[in-house]
């Protein structure tokens, strides 16, 4: 576990939409950090200038201020250009949805935040990688085929024929800019006509649910010591709910009809199959020292 002095130099990306939502918050954890460090601030105005900030970092520790798409762009860069091994990366929660930050050990408030970027310590975390390149932080949800979902092409990452890395990536770009448009509210319990998914999951290529059952929802999350908790809930009959399926592997690949999945703060497909591998310890984020001590414990236990 490796702790960070609070001398050294840090490149500050601070996300758009944190500075048009909570400037304050940004003002606050910027004054908080040049106070510790020598600061450089990038203020990027789309998601490619993020890139590029990321990628012209040179020796300087990244820290990112915004919400937890700001934090997984961070993470997806980092980890195209193959550079999380050596790269511990700190956030700022401001924004909001910052829930996935927090749960992964960063604190809310931009104080606390900043203060765990000077005097915090790298924690190691698991990072589930799709075989389109896509990375997962938090977990992934399979739900119920439902029609707004289909048809909320403002928040899906296309992933169809002529799909690839370089191509996902501009599509990510894209959907992430188009999510900042705000979608007006629909009437409650106007939720669309939905229907149960009829899927085949297989964890470490065993069959855990087959196309024959249908199932209510999958959901996917990096467990401990390099294996994905996976958890399948089953329909037993019209309506009825079976007890869920539980398996852990290092390997978790869904197939059948055209399904969509949101991960972290993204909703991705339509895709017919998807494979997610964990890689072990994969990227390091910087969290309170305390915090970092607990999860180390738990990894330990």
């Amino acid at each position: 576990m490796a702790t960070y002095p609070t001398s050294g130099q840090l490149l500050v990306v601070i996300d758009p939409v944190a500075r048009r939502t909570d400037g304050e918050s940004v003002r606050i954890a910027k004054d908080v950090l040049g106070a510790g460090a020598a600061v450089k601030v990038c203020l990027p105005e789309d998601p490619e200038e993020f890139a590029r900030a990321l990628a012209r970092r040179g020796s300087r520790r990244p820290v990112v201020i915004g919400d937890d798409r700001a934090l997984l762009r961070a993470v997806t860069v980092l980890h195209r250009r193959r550079e999380l091994a050596g790269c511990a990366l700190s956030a700022v929660p401001v924004g909001g949805a910052v829930s996935l930050a927090r749960s992964l050990g960063v604190p809310g408030s931009p104080v606390a935040a900043a203060r765990a970027v000077l005097d915090g310590a790298e924690r190691r975390l698991d990072l589930l990688v799709d075989d389109s390149d896509g990375v997962v932080l938090g977990a992934l949800r399979i739900p119920p085929l439902v029609a707004r979902d289909v048809a909320a092409g403002a928040t899906a990452v296309g992933t169809g024929p002529g799909a690839g890395p370089g191509r996902d990536w501009l599509r990510t770009c894209q959907s992430l800019v188009r999510t900042l448009v705000t979608r007006p509210a629909r009437p409650a319990g106007d939720a669309g006509p939905s229907a149960p998914a009829r899927l085949r999951v297989e964890v470490d290529g065993v069959t855990v649910v087959d196309l024959d059952q249908p199932v209510e929802a999958v959901s996917v999350a990096p467990g401990a010591s390099g294996r994905a908790e996976v958890e399948v809930r089953p329909l037993s009959g019209p309506g009825a709910e079976a007890s869920p399926l539980l398996a852990r592997g290092r390997t978790v690949t869904v197939s059948g009809a055209d399904f969509h999945y949101r991960a972290d703060a993204t909703v991705s497909g339509p895709v017919r199959t998807r494979t997610w591998r964990v890689r072990e310890a994969a990227w390091g984020l910087v969290v309170p020292v305390d915090g970092a001590g607990r999860a180390a414990g738990k990894a330990a236990g």
